[in-house]
């Protein structure tokens, strides 16, 4: 794990959003970050080399999304910097699933 992804977990692990959390749980060719699978939310988080890549994750978004997912994305530093602002838009995100 990367270190935004350790900071990460650190505070969604053990249902401490109010729902179970996975890590690298897969979805068809892709492995998610993090996927709360009873509401089909995946948090995704993102370091510089995504800048690149953005094609291929919108690909991969709609392919989630076309499954039923919901997607979350987050760059590395937002977590790493600010999480507090990203457990919000977590939360935000469950409270309307």
């Amino acid at each position: 794990m990367t270190d935004a992804e350790k900071h990460l977990w650190r505070r969604i692990r053990m249902q401490q959003m109010g729902v179970k959390f996975r890590r690298q749980h897969p979805a068809g060719n892709y492995i998610l970050d993090f996927a709360c699978i009873e509401l089909k939310l995946a948090v995704e988080l993102d370091g510089g080399q995504h800048a690149e890549l953005k094609t291929h994750d919108h690909v991969r978004t709609l392919w989630l999304e076309s499954q039923g997912w919901k997607v979350l994305r987050f760059w590395n530093n937002q977590v790493l910097q600010d999480i507090e602002s990203v457990l919000t838009e977590i939360n935000r995100k469950l409270s309307k699933l």
